[in-house]
């Protein structure tokens, strides 16, 4: 909403409009007379996103500070001792919460028991030191012109206004930007509202309220209000994996508790979540992608990971990269698609977890904000991994033991050669969709040579959603969209008619067309599916609808090749929002 302000505002309200103001998010001529300031010269975008977005997974700066692992311990102390604005001592330098002799009681509850450490301690978990230091545009502020340039800014702050996490530039150097912000917040919420976006010029300012928990995006991409907000969800719940929700009592100890150093090191995990917005479709279609394997080769790796589940882990998950190859859980539990993107990407983020086991405790803010589980994670090659989930912090010996009965069963079922073997060879082509050789006859003719690059009718690209399995298949894209800035701008566009379809106000529609100068996309749902999928933008509107039908008859012919099917999958609960969290 825009807020209106009051012929006679609050002094942090004056102070917060004229910041924001001087930001030059829109010229003088555009800002309302309350938001007078002297004019700024008008400034040009850097097109970071298009360097930065797509360096998908690579490890990026941190802030340098301690491992979060065994913060819970500290917070605990915070309780006991009642430590004053600076907030708990920071985490241990190891990382690994059952070095200090920490237990988790269950994974229902938050309660933590002080024992004595164990002599023989396990591997830990990955610290500040795992990943690269040197935030990444460290020297930048709020009064740096490249700072201002940036096309898409993350921000997280206390309702105090203290700075948490900032995409670019010093979390210190912003403290008074983050002080704007938080009394814009404050303004609206003193008004008896809620604040969700201000539009300011071609920029728009999305808010997150999360208790004393509040994210800011600062946009000029023109992506949907609905798509942003969704990020800063996906933002939250990336926080909560590292600290849970717990965090809160916190605050609600010391209004001004520095919440920043507690994420000192992380950096890397929330920029490559950033990048993962504009390239991984289950940042917006909240499901999870599969890993295509032969039926048989799956079962094998099934079974196994079942037979570990049946022996008290909770979850169990065999990945490559982000994709699952297969997954268990124990009777009755659910994991969310969000849980399995965010854990995936905690993990990726790090070096160490690919060079030596780990035991970490992390949070799955669907299954259960406010307590931890333990993840003991094993990277059997440079892509694929075993996470082994479980309510007890004095499980690693067990789980190691158990990583190793799944190896030698991997290896035995050949099941590690043929993922090698999937990652190269097992790709959803447009090139190899079925043709209707009884419409060809009566097809009209190509209006270009470019039509005949792609899939029929000109297909480029596509997206298919099983509904029932909160599973997703998307095919490689075509030669015309094959460089990273044309991929980044077909996922925009396909996160608009995501948001567009599901637009409570005006939908749910069944099915959409739009065609511009770049592309001609098509959308279709129904309650088994849905399929997004981008032609070229001189393709016929009819032959293009039936391409689509083919595309659906052929996804469901290796339906069990490319999704996860079977018994010893997990319940899926699908949520269109974070509810509660």
């Amino acid at each position: 909403m825009d807020p209106d302000p009051s012929p006679d505002p609050a002094p942090a309200a004056d102070e917060a409009s004229t910041t924001l103001a001087a930001l030059s998010l829109r010229t003088a001529a555009d800002l309302p007379p309350d938001f007078a300031a002297d004019p700024l010269p008008e400034i040009d975008e850097v097109a970071d996103d298009e360097d930065d977005d797509d360096e998908g997974y690579a490890t990026a700066a941190s802030r340098g500070g301690s491992s979060t692992a065994a913060w819970k311990e500290e917070m605990e102390g915070l309780e006991e001792d009642g430590y004053g604005d600076a907030g708990p001592p920071s985490p241990s330098s190891s990382g690994y919460a059952g070095e200090r002799g920490s237990s988790l009681a269950s994974s229902g509850g938050g309660g933590i028991e002080e024992e004595e450490p164990d002599a023989a301690t396990p591997p830990h978990a990955p610290g500040a030191e795992d990943w690269a230091r040197g935030k990444k545009h460290a020297d930048e502020d709020d009064a740096s012109d490249s700072w201002r340039k940036r096309k898409k800014h993350f921000f997280i702050l206390s309702n105090s206004g203290k700075p948490i996490y900032s995409r670019y530039g010093d979390e210190h150097k912003l403290a008074g930007f983050s002080a704007t912000l938080q009394a814009i917040v404050s303004f609206v919420e003193n008004s008896a509202d809620h604040i969700k976006f201000v539009r300011a010029g071609k920029h728009q300012i999305v808010f997150l309220v999360k208790g004393p928990i509040y994210l800011v995006c600062i946009s000029c991409t023109e992506e949907s209000f609905e798509g942003l907000r969704g990020q800063l969800e996906l933002m939250y719940g990336q926080m909560l994996l590292i600290l849970t929700k717990s965090v809160n009592r916190c605050f609600e100890k010391n209004p001004k508790f520095d919440m920043a150093p507690l994420l000192g090191g992380t950096d890397a995990v929330f920029l490559s979540l950033i990048r993962a917005f504009s390239w991984n479709p289950a940042t917006f279609l909240h499901a999870y992608t599969c890993l295509p394997l032969a039926q048989s080769t799956r079962q094998a790796a099934s079974a196994v990971l079942q037979d570990i589940a049946d022996s008290g882990v909770l979850f169990a998950l065999l990945m490559c990269e982000h994709k699952v190859i297969s997954l268990v859980g124990a009777q009755k539990a659910t994991l969310h698609p969000d849980d399995i993107l965010l854990l995936a990407n905690f993990i990726l983020s790090s070096e160490s977890f690919r060079t030596s086991e780990s035991f970490s405790p992390i949070c799955l803010p669907r299954y259960n904000p406010m307590a931890f589980l333990y993840a003991y994670v094993h990277f059997f090659d440079e892509n694929t991994y075993v996470t082994l989930l479980t309510p007890r912090s004095d499980a690693f010996y067990d789980l190691k033991d158990s990583r190793a009965r799944i190896q030698d069963v991997l290896l035995k079922s050949n099941v590690l050669l043929e993922v090698q073997r999937s990652l190269h060879e097992n790709v959803l082509r447009v090139e190899d969709v079925p043709v209707d050789l009884s419409s060809q006859s009566t097809s009209p003719p190509a209006q270009s040579s470019e039509m005949a690059i792609g899939g029929p009718a000109g297909l480029w690209h596509f997206i298919y959603k099983s509904v029932y399995l909160d599973q997703y298949v998307s095919s490689e894209f075509a030669l015309p969209i094959r460089s990273p800035k044309e991929q980044k701008r077909l996922y925009k566009a396909y996160q608009k008619f995501y948001a567009s379809m599901h637009d409570k106000a005006t939908g749910p529609h069944r099915t959409q067309f739009r065609r511009d100068e770049d592309y001609m996309l098509f959308c279709w749902i129904t309650q088994d599916f849905e399929l997004y999928a981008a032609f070229h933008p001189l393709a016929d509107k009819t032959q293009a609808i039936k391409t689509c039908n083919r595309v659906c008859q052929w996804i469901r012919d290796v339906e069990n090749k490319v999704f996860v099917h079977g018994e010893s999958t997990l319940a899926w609960q699908y949520h269109h929002c974070w509810g509660d969290i």
